[in-house]
This record gives C-alpha cells, sequence and structure tokens, in this order.
C-alpha cells in the first residue's frame, strides 16, 4: 500500500498557481447579478408515475439567456414533513435529467430530488445562446474566446437558477439544499457551491473543470475538444487559456463555505484524480475525500452510492 498512500499524500499538496484573472470577482459579481434579474418562470406538470409513494413533475425554467432548463421534481409522499430537504443533481457530460426511477435512493432518504438537464447535452433543454466560435459536435469549445460568450457561463448560472427554483416551491426547506452531481455534474456542484451561499452539502464524485490547463493540455474528457480546437488555431492558445480560467474550479474552490464530500479514483484517464486536487486542496470549509486506487471514471459507483447515503444518514440534514 506504501506506494498508493505516497501517491494520495502527493496529491493532497498539489496545488499548482492559480489562473485568476484581475477581473474574476467583478466577471462573477456581474454574472450573477445578471442572473438574479432573470425572471424564472418555473412550470411543474404532474406525472403519472407508478408508485404511492413519491409525487413526480415535468418541470422547466427559465436559464441564463431565457433557455427553457427541464427537470425533474420528486416529492416523498410516505412522510408528513411540511418541508423537506431537498436534493439538487446535477449530470455528467452529454446526460440528462434522466428518468424518476433513477432518484428514488434519495427520495427513499424523506429528500425531495430536483433533478436538471444541462443545455443542449442529452435531455430536452436547447440553447437559446448565440456563439460566435468554437467546434461543431462539442459544447466545451462554443464561445471558447470570450468568457462573456462561453458555454459554461450559462451552464454554471443555469445551475444556479435550479436553486431559484427549489427556493420557489412552498415543500422545500431552502435551509436544506443539497448539490450532487459526478463528473461534469461534480464540477456543477463545486462551481455554485462557489457562487451561491445556499447550498449546505456539496457532494461530488470524479469531478471536471478542475485545473482546466492541464485537462486541455493532456485531452482528457469533454475537453479534447479544446486540444483539437487549438491545433486549428494555436495562435489562440492565450486567449482561450484566459477563458477558461474563469471556469475553472480551483480558481474558485475558496469561496466554497459548505461542508464538501468528495470523490475520485485513480485510475480515471477523464477527470484525472491529481486535477481535481487542484480543486479540493483550496477548499477551506469541512471536507472529506473518498479515493478509489483501482478504478476509472467510474468511480465506484455503486459503493459510493451506499457511502453518500450513510454520510447523509450523518449529516443531521435528514428527518422523518
Amino acid at each position: 500500500m506504501s506506494f498508493l498512500e505516497d501517491t494520495i499524500k502527493v496529491y493532497k499538496t498539489y496545488l499548482p498557481p492559480l489562473t485568476r484573472q484581475a477581473d474574476f470577482a467583478a466577471f462573477w459579481d456581474e454574472t450573477l447579478a445578471l442572473t438574479r434579474a432573470l425572471p424564472l418562470k418555473p412550470v411543474l406538470k404532474a406525472v403519472d408515475f407508478p408508485s404511492p409513494y413519491v409525487s413526480v413533475y415535468d418541470i422547466s425554467y427559465n436559464g441564463f439567456d431565457q433557455t427553457r432548463i427541464r427537470g425533474w421534481l420528486l416529492l416523498p409522499r410516505f412522510t408528513s414533513l411540511a418541508k423537506f430537504p431537498c436534493l439538487i443533481q446535477y449530470h455528467g457530460f452529454s446526460g440528462s435529467r434522466g428518468e424518476p426511477w433513477e432518484l428514488l435512493p434519495w427520495v427513499m432518504q424523506g429528500l425531495a430530488v430536483l433533478a436538471v438537464d444541462c443545455r443542449d447535452q442529452g435531455g430536452d433543454s436547447g440553447d437559446s445562446a448565440s456563439y460566435h466560435n468554437g467546434l461543431v459536435g462539442n459544447v466545451t469549445s462554443k464561445g471558447i474566446l470570450d468568457p462573456h460568450e462561453y458555454y459554461y457561463r450559462a451552464v454554471y448560472m443555469d445551475c444556479v437558477k435550479a436553486l431559484d427554483f427549489a427556493s420557489s416551491c412552498e415543500q422545500i426547506d431552502t435551509d436544506r439544499l443539497i448539490l450532487h452531481g459526478r463528473s461534469q455534474g461534480g464540477a456543477l456542484v463545486m462551481a455554485v457551491s462557489a457562487l451561491d451561499d445556499r447550498p449546505c452539502l456539496a457532494l461530488a464524485d470524479v469531478p471536471s473543470n478542475s485545473n482546466l490547463e492541464k485537462r486541455v493540455e493532456g485531452q482528457h474528457g469533454s475537453f479534447a475538444a479544446v486540444t483539437e480546437y487549438l491545433r486549428r488555431y494555436p495562435e489562440r492558445l492565450e486567449q482561450v487559456y484566459n477563458t477558461l480560467s474563469y471556469f475553472d474550479t480551483m480558481n474558485l474552490a475558496d469561496w466554497i463555505n459548505c461542508p464538501v464530500y468528495a470523490s475520485v479514483a485513480l485510475g480515471d484517464q477523464v477527470c484525472p484524480a491529481k486535477l481535481y486536487f487542484a480543486t479540493y486542496n483550496r477548499i477551506d470549509s469541512p471536507k472529506e475525500i473518498t479515493v478509489y486506487p483501482f478504478n476509472g471514471h467510474d468511480g465506484a459507483e455503486s459503493l459510493q452510492m451506499t457511502r453518500k447515503l450513510t454520510y447523509l444518514q450523518h449529516s443531521g440534514l435528514l428527518t422523518y
């Protein structure tokens, strides 16, 4: 075990230089102010779901540029609580809000669950934004030359608006908003936890969007599309890296105030564990991480799910 222990020990000291630009805080202040000014226009439609123990709603709301974001809202029906803690779930790259049955393990903990799409990926949410550059076929390069136009600016804010949606529901306890996601979803958990003070807990597995320059240089996962963009336009390297710096979770990490429970896998070549430690090591709030030595991007998903449920049981956030 000494080699694995030594590797983890090294990773827990990994602190590459931050790439924050001088206007980093001002950029996010402006972006959040614009987001707060946008009307939410929430819509809930009850769905006929084959269980007497859960109510399911097909929901939508206005995202950052009034793109309609689709999602599911599930509410437990087996408890008499007036308000529920709510788990907000963000999905992995090219995924979607999924199917309601996939969310039932959380509901059985007495949680309301809100699972939302990322725009223009694998779900039912489009994208009303316009982009002046990037490659067709992969959203990670859309608007890559301007942080104000970059795809993930809209996605991060769509995910902040998910907290607005949850907060608009009378059945949800706004003091107990829990964020959950894996891969891209884990990155969104980190970003939203940094940009909004409402989350009370962040659960992030094999997170993306950390140490982004290294992700591009290593052609890891979805950011290989940015590598391809730079093959075609090598003269734009500085401009591309400047844009990515605003969305790199290591630059946001010290803004996180809620507890964090994360996991990584040492065999992960999509979202390498070392790169996430660039974010994790800068989180100042209470934190815990599970490292899976021999797993890849699967991140021991089934076992980690059990560990997250156990973590929640001991968190003091659940009531029945």
